[in-house]
């Protein structure tokens, strides 16, 4: 039961519950489904949407329900004979007043047992932060907020602690500044508290946990009476920002601290603590310790052994110290606890997958005792497949000559990189510099290395760096880890200074050329792990933010290319290495996920498959978007010259930017949601509101005209007049009759590609995943725009409607049909378990004048054999109706070739339709008659295997296919596992 035969990703947040997904958990089973997959559980920031900023990993999240709701929706999904996958945050905790851990650092510095627990830096190269942990939270500089009166001393009378505000911040005050705080006033009722904070020290002078605790106690009852609290009341006004003395006790106060406030803006180049990427707020916690492993996954553990949850999907898997050592050990506390488990539920091992970005020649570590990824790199491979590699130069040249763009997608990620090591990340990678300035002073042959060279040299060996990170540990690194090095190396030789060339081969032996625990010296051996483990957690901050956040948002030749987890660099891949990442899948890692959508992806799954039609009609979209920016020309003027300067608004400070245009154009086109009209006012503008949200992020995310940090607004004022104007309609407006031609042109061809990816998601070697609401046309953006809620009542009704008869055209417009094509796959998955994963993968050949337009392959296992089809780059096949008609006879005579052992009668199981092989032959006329995508069926049991009928009442008891399905995972639970034992 571990092993998923299907996922639905769902999210959870305070406006989608615990009870909410319990009461969707039936229409999921009737879907095919065999496991829920839910975003994070354990407490998160209060109204937290999407529950990776936890800041109690003890409890559940009292918002999604607490532990009852929780309960309630395991039963649910039980009870349906289902199982849950549960994603957990190892990687990072969000800081602030609602984190205990956090408040406790900062009220108790290197004193408190969770100092260590964060990966805090206590003696910066910074004198102010020595002994303390920046908190970059100000809006303003430190002094002007202070002068306005912003930061305010107040007293907590429930805890008996004062505490510093700001906003919606909290920062302790430590119990070694209260006795001086209580002494400003003249009042002997104050006395016993002060008494209690200056008498029992330790052997160093500073005051004992015990005593504060008394000290805090006896405010705490003062603070019950009335004179009590009007003696605080009166220490707190002391040190008011009203009077130039209470200014200036405040931040006496504040100065004895164990943090020290600062501006947002400072944390770039000062913080000392990891976080997570950029984010401020998420603070790196360090669960390489045993320590911290056992404390933050103790619920996840409780969880696991009581039977409510199945396995884990281990976000952000990078960012971990030792990312192979944190899952093998993952791996075996859970493997200790399986015995534990109820004895109705299977034996087996947990599923656990992580969310790791692969490089297109780049493979998972098989060391880490897992079952695979969370599949990004499936959506990878299979976009770059519905591309078409004929129309990437007549993309490229567009882009390039419309834009005035001439870098590459690899050459803007170089830019990215560097202005990110110079701004957003400076500070990490000031740190991960200075460990490596320590590991030079350290030998004799290497201690004249400066830190300024030792940054010039590291910074060019991050520009270049191909992949999220290596993996190098105590032993030094592997031989995947050199050959990454070595390109690395290789690439960056070419822009060192060559008087430093020398260099780049020691740090590179600092990094795991040399292994730390060689040295004799225990300091030595420390520094050099610490070196490793710096640059090893600075490279996925760096990889993500300036490929999936800086350079996906500047570089647009087809932004179908741009999604997280691929490479825009390369524009396609033929069907043959489609089937070898499949082959390679199924070798390695037969149960990693499978996904075309997540709560992370830049553009729905449908967005995607409708813009890469477009490579299919280059020279068409060519001369369209040429088109629509003379048709727009008009309306690019933007802002005021005096308000926008010409270098920060492009030619003769016209906004937007071609390049900005010619990425809104395709978003239009590929965004457009079916059925809307050019007049529709309304959907118009809810249309362009959406589109709005997406602009805006897209220019602060390029980093180029405008940013996070400071936006440019009027720039983004003129983007925002522009996109309204062309999407407002009237008789002057040309521009909307021909976008929504055009989406009628290329929309059939989009709707196939989908069918095709959706068809190939549910039957490659792997576990599907079904991101919430992407059984109809996913047309979202990216987020908030992908988590916003989904219409369940619409797609039960679907269902029961195509289990009754088969869709007709209003299907295809609703996107049922794309329901229809998941349940009746995911359902045969159900029925046919071993058929999938434990079926051999055999690439089928495709003969015929139309070989290149379709894909096909044989999942065989025993005496039972299912044949996928679909067709691929259907444009030419298309005849011209409305909607995603492909003509049979324009197949001509294309056929698959069928191997001799599945020459017999198949049943397509999709149409109900039987058909049979001619000589060794299946025509593509015949196989893709009435849908683009095929599922033909042959066994003992190939009669019984259409018989699809479901009860309009879709609950699990009257829902056969889930009985079968459950019955079916238990019995094959134990050849399943012994089979999974292998590869992990």
């Amino acid at each position: 039961m571990s092993i998923p035969r299907a996922t639905a990703r769902l999210q959870l947040h305070k406006d989608f519950t615990f009870d909410q997904a319990a009461e969707v958990v039936p229409y999921y089973a009737s879907l095919g489904i065999s496991h829920i997959y839910a975003s994070p559980v354990l407490t998160a920031r209060s109204g937290s949407n999407h529950g990776y900023d936890i800041v109690d990993p003890t409890r559940i999240n009292p918002e999604l329900g607490g532990e009852e709701g929780f309960r309630r929706m395991v039963r649910r999904i039980r009870e349906a004979g289902m199982g849950l996958i549960l994603d957990i945050v190892p990687n990072h905790m969000g800081v602030g007043p609602e984190n205990p851990w956090w408040q406790h650092v900062l009220e108790w510095g290197q004193k408190s047992p969770y100092a260590r627990w964060f990966d805090i830096d206590w003696n910066p190269a910074d004198e102010t932060l020595q002994g303390k942990v920046m908190a970059p939270f100000l809006g303003q500089p430190y002094g002007e907020v202070l002068a306005s009166g912003e930061i305010k001393l107040q007293f907590d009378a429930l805890r008996g602690k004062f505490y510093a505000s700001y906003y919606s911040h909290r920062f302790p005050i430590g119990a070694a500044g209260v006795a001086d705080l209580l002494k400003s006033v003249d009042s002997a009722r104050l006395a016993p508290a002060i008494a209690a904070f200056e008498e029992g020290r330790d052997e160093n002078g500073d005051i004992t946990q015990q005593n504060a605790d008394t000290g805090f106690g006896i405010l705490r009852e003062l603070g019950q009476t009335a004179e009590g609290a009007a003696d605080i009341a009166v220490a707190v006004n002391n040190y008011s920002a009203a009077s130039p003395q209470g200014i200036e006790a405040l931040h006496g106060l504040l100065e004895r601290q164990h943090y020290r406030l600062a501006w947002w803006r400072c944390a770039a180049d000062g913080i000392n603590w990891r976080r997570f990427f950029e984010v401020t707020d998420l603070a790196g916690v360090r669960v390489e310790q045993d320590d911290v492993f056992e404390a933050t996954h103790a619920q996840i553990f409780r969880l696991y052994t009581e039977g409510l949850i199945d396995g884990v999907r281990i976000d952000h898997v990078d960012g971990l110290a030792d990312p192979g050592a944190y899952c093998r050990k993952l791996r075996r506390r859970l493997q200790a606890l399986t015995s534990q488990r109820p004895p109705e539920l299977p034996p087996a091992p947990a599923y656990i997958i992580v969310e790791k970005i692969l490089a297109p020649d780049e493979q998972l570590r098989s060391n880490w005792e897992i079952d695979g990824t969370s599949g990004y790199d499936f959506m990878d491979r299979v976009g770059a497949l519905l591309h078409d590699g004929e129309g990437k130069q007549a993309l490229t040249d567009l882009w390039c000559h419309l834009t005035d763009h001439q870098h590459s997608f690899d050459e803007e990620v170089r830019l990215a990189r560097r202005q990110l090591l110079a701004s957003n990340l400076s500070g990490e990678f000031e740190a991960a510099a200075r460990a490596l300035h320590a590991v030079a002073r350290t030998d004799l042959r290497t201690r004249d290395y400066s830190l300024g060279a030792i940054r010039r040299v590291f910074a060019e060996l991050l520009v270049h760096f191909p992949v999220y990170r290596t993996y190098a540990d105590s032993n030094g690194r592997d031989e995947l880890d050199q050959q990454v090095i070595d390109r690395a190396l290789e690439c960056a030789r070419q822009s060192v200074d060559r008087n430093e060339g020398a260099l780049l081969d020691v740090i590179a032996r600092w990094l795991g050329g040399d292994a730390p625990r060689d040295s004799a010296n225990p300091r030595v051996r420390a520094l050099h792990q610490r070196a490793i483990t710096r640059f090893q957690q600075l490279t996925p901050p760096l990889s993500a933010k300036s490929v999936e956040d800086t350079a996906f948002y500047r570089y647009g030749r087809l932004l179908s290319r741009n999604e997280v987890g691929s490479d825009p660099a390369q524009f396609s891949i033929p069907v043959q290495e489609f089937h070898e990442a499949n082959r390679v899948r199924a070798e390695r890692f037969p149960f990693s996920m499978l996904a075309t959508a997540t709560h992370d992806h830049k553009r729905g799954e449908d967005v995607r498959t409708r813009i890469a039609a477009f490579s299919e009609m280059p020279e068409e979209w060519c001369r369209t978007a040429r088109e629509w920016m003379k048709l727009n020309a008009a309306l690019r003027t933007g802002a005021p010259a005096a308000e926008l300067p010409a270098d920060d608004a492009g030619p003769e400070g016209i906004a937007p930017h071609p390049a900005d245009e010619l990425m809104l154009y395709q978003m239009l086109a590929g965004a457009w949601p079916v059925g809307l009209e050019p007049d529709d006012e309304e959907g118009l503008k809810q249309f362009a509101e959406r589109i709005e949200a997406w602009q805006t992020k897209a220019l602060r995310e390029a980093k180029q005209v405008s940013d996070w940090v400071m936006p440019n607004e009027a720039y983004e004022a003129a983007c925002r007049k522009f996109l309204h104007a062309v999407l407002t309609p009237g008789e002057d407006n040309r521009f909307l009759p021909e976008l929504a031609a055009w989406v009628q042109t290329v929309a059939p061809a989009g709707m196939i590609k989908s069918l095709a990816q959706t068809m190939l998601r549910m039957t490659s070697p792997g576990v599907p995943d079904l991101y919430q609401g992407t059984d109809f046309w996913d047309f979202s953006l990216v987020d908030p725009d992908n988590r916003r809620p989904v219409d369940y009542a619409a797609r039960r009704e679907a269902l029961e409607f195509t289990d009754a008869e088969e869709p007709g055209t209003d299907a295809w417009e609703s996107g049922a049909i794309k329901q229809h094509v998941i349940a009746r796959t995911l359902r045969f998955r159900a029925r046919q378990p071993d058929l999938f994963m434990r079926g051999d993968y055999l690439p089928l050949e495709i003969e015929g004048p139309l070989a290149s337009h379709a894909i096909a392959f044989a999942r065989r296992h025993q005496d039972k054999t299912v044949v996928v089809v679909a067709a691929h780059l259907p444009c030419r096949l298309l005849g011209g109706e409305r909607g995603p008609v492909l003509q049979p006879d324009s197949w001509q005579e294309t056929a698959i070739r069928v191997p001799q052992e599945m020459a017999a009668d198949m049943r397509e199981l999709l149409t109900g339709q039987t058909m049979a092989p001619s000589a060794g032959r299946l025509l593509l006329s015949e196989v893709l008659q009435g849908l683009p995508v095929a599922l033909l069926f042959n066994g003992p049991d190939a009669e019984e295997a259409p018989a699809f009928t479901a009860s309009s009442e879709r609950d699990t008891d009257a829902d056969p296919d889930a009985e079968v399905a459950a019955t079916d995972r238990k019995d094959a639970t134990a050849e399943t596992e012994k089979e999974r034992a292998g590869p992990t």
